[in-house]
């Protein structure tokens, strides 16, 4: 099957776009789209793949769901776009960042964070689209066997890159990325309701930088 996605992205993932559970995807996701309220935009679906080749990715940071209200899901995992408030979680995040850093996040004052995406932090959802107002809509679908494939890609095909993974559902991915070539940290998550059992404090965004410096590569400007 025909898919839009960046060059390189799509060498990787081609032969999960020939495969009957991506044909039995794409049917379902464009129905929805077509009668439903989906999120995020059509043209987005794909855009954490799209901004971040596979060959520039230094840092994945795994989320579960796009948001599932009105104008915030953009593609890209705890991001949302430029005048949308930033929700709890990101609030958390920066939060963290400022504490483990020492100075705000580049992107604290809005929700956007394209800037860290272009420095090579894929902000990937497990699954892709939603339902307005329906949190976990379309799990179970496929998305989750297409961004596995991504990851098991990313492990297997690159080395010395950081996996943020946050919260239970992340952190089982953990399973399958070789330690040896990559950094893998985890924590609970930085919703509200768990921030408070690990994520705080975690201190992932200063460790990342460390390990992406004592390979040669630049560090990430959060």
């Amino acid at each position: 099957m025909q898919v839009r996605i960046e060059e390189s992205w799509h060498k990787v993932l081609q032969t999960e776009f020939d495969k009957p559970y991506f044909e039995f995807l794409a049917n379902f996701v464009r129905a929805e789209y077509r009668t439903k309220r989906c999120f995020p935009p059509a043209n987005a679906i794909f855009r954490a793949f799209d901004l971040c080749p596979f060959d520039k990715v230094k840092v994945v940071i795994l989320g579960q769901d796009p948001y599932h209200e009105y104008g915030q899901a953009m593609g890209l995992s705890f991001s949302v776009p430029d005048g949308v408030p930033a929700p709890p979680s990101l609030v958390n995040i920066y939060k963290e960042i400022e504490r483990d850093l020492g100075h705000p996040s580049i992107c604290a004052g809005g929700g956007n964070l394209t800037k860290w995406v272009e420095q090579g932090v894929l902000l990937l959802n497990a699954t892709l689209t939603v339902e307005e107002h329906r949190a976990g809509s379309h799990q179970n679908k496929g998305w989750e066997e297409l961004t596995d494939a991504a990851i098991y890609a990313l492990n297997k095909e690159r080395k010395n890159i950081v996996f943020m993974l946050w919260g239970a559902y992340a952190s089982k991915k953990a399973a399958f990325i070789d330690r040896k070539k990559h950094l893998v940290l985890t924590s609970s998550h930085p919703s509200p309701l768990s921030v408070y059992r690990g994520f705080d404090g975690c201190s992932h965004f200063s460790q990342a930088n460390d390990y992406l410096a004592s390979h040669n590569l630049s560090p990430i400007v959060w």
